[in-house]
């Protein structure tokens, strides 16, 4: 098991769950505030910025939006890729060694990303896309090895409340990551700063994990005989849960579109600095992560198909609200924006952790391989999304000013998208999904 510690019963104190993982959360959460430093919170103004200072650290690199869109899906693209493979490898190793070896690519590659000379034309954008690429492999390392291990760590009846554990790292670390890295591009005002903070948030999370998890010797199917690592175990995936992965890509895509310009679209929408940005997010995050566990209780008593369909139902309504602003010019104002989250992360609480918990309880004996399949359909979905999102936000803006909508329409565009997929998700969820046992259950 991955502590010393004696599992417990699911009826003993939850404090007792939370002790027996508390490590690996805190380790997830490190990781998570890393990465969406690194990708959401610094990437995006940072390739965006007017480039300023020694060519040698720009404090931006003056790319377009949809330039930035293509460096996003070279993370995404590879973590998709690697994930499966690397769940395979957790399985057969233990997770110790993959937490350990994906924090400390990461640590190199933002700091590499510094060293890329600015004002290369095609070589700087090749070299940016490269090191996320190794970004990619390192975060598909550690994500399967991390719910496989919480996933070894608890009871059959503790899964669900443990996924929503990692849930609330996974919304803690968005929720710290957008104003401490606001805070610090701010105060050391330049562009890059974020870069510095992700390599010490990574170098912490692996000296983390190299002090705190014990040897991978201790994993329940650690060195035991396993198939060669290839595309069988992807497509092996498919057979046992295509509904999960057909949901995954189609939900995801709708989360790509909005996923590149996230943090530029109130910076250029309503003028906000990057501290003010992180201020805004911080309390609704902040909030969504004290309701984590209460929120998949309820989800466990309704059931967890049902609580799938209830939660994609509440962020499809959240982001047509937010959406509405395309075509309402005055709808265009931040309050929408929290108004519309409120659904969206009720429903994001609810869907994930039974989403998850059903994908690692189908077979204990691949789930690493099966939650690596289902993160590599959300990568595919994201891949999809984000570049056609952050070229729809650059190129729709002069269209918008031509329909009378002003530019606002193609900053807004980027949502209509999301809450269209995540809408079709919604419909097909309800056709595929069925509570196990139901006469329409899919076999």
């Amino acid at each position: 098991m991955i502590t010393a510690e004696a599992p417990t019963t699911p009826e003993q104190p939850r404090q007792s769950l939370f002790r027996r993982i508390s490590k690996l959360l805190l380790i997830a959460l490190c990781a998570e505030i890393g990465y969406a430093v690194l990708n959401i919170a610094t990437m995006p103004v940072y390739l965006a910025g007017v480039p300023e200072g020694h060519s040698w650290i720009p404090n931006g690199r003056g790319l377009g939006e949809a330039i930035i869109g293509y460096v996003l899906v070279a993370f995404l693209l590879s973590e998709a890729v690697f994930k499966s493979p690397m769940g395979h490898l957790a399985d057969r190793y233990g997770p110790k060694r993959l937490m350990l070896i994906g924090p400390c690519i990461t640590v190199c590659t933002a700091l590499l990303t510094l060293a890329v000379p600015h004002g290369a034309g095609a070589w700087e954008v090749i070299a940016l896309i490269l090191l996320r690429v190794l970004d990619g492999i390192g975060a598909a390392m550690l994500w399967p090895a991390a719910f496989s291990a919480v996933g070894d760590a608890v009871e059959d009846g503790e899964r669900q409340q443990a996924m929503s554990m990692l849930n609330i790292c996974y919304m803690l670390g968005i929720a710290l990551a957008f104003p401490i890295e606001g805070v610090v591009n701010d105060l050391a005002h330049v562009r890059w700063a974020g870069l510095i903070l992700a390599a010490v948030l990574f170098a912490f999370a692996a000296l983390a994990v190299w002090k705190f998890i014990p040897s991978d010797t201790s994993h329940p199917l650690a060195h035991t005989e396993h198939s060669e690592i290839g595309i069988r175990d992807f497509l092996e995936s498919m057979r046992q849960i295509p509904q999960y992965l057909t949901l995954a890509v189609i939900t995801f895509a709708g989360i790509g579109f909005p996923m590149a310009i996230f943090k530029i679209f109130p910076i250029q929408e309503f003028g906000y600095s990057e501290t003010q940005v992180g201020a805004l997010i911080f309390p609704g995050a902040v909030v969504m992560a004290a309701a984590s566990v209460p929120m998949s209780k309820f989800g466990e008593r309704i059931g967890r198909i049902r609580a799938v369909h209830i939660g994609m139902a509440l962020c499809a309504c959240g982001l047509w609200a937010i959406a509405s602003g395309a075509f309402v010019p005055a709808l265009r104002q931040p309050w929408i924006l929290a108004v519309g989250a409120v659904p969206v992360g009720i429903g994001f609480l609810l869907a994930i952790p039974a989403w998850m918990a059903s994908v690692s309880d189908i077979n204990p004996a691949r789930r690493g391989v099966n939650l690596g399949a289902i993160m590599t359909a959300q990568g595919v979905g994201a891949i999809i999304g984000a570049p056609i999102g952050s070229t729809l936000y650059e190129k729709l803006q002069p269209l918008g000013v031509q329909l009378h909508l002003g530019a606002d329409f193609g900053r807004y565009s980027p949502f209509v998208c999301c809450a269209a997929c995540i809408t079709i998700g919604w419909l097909v969820g309800l056709r595929i999904l069925h509570e196990p046992g139901t006469p329409s259950a899919v076999r």
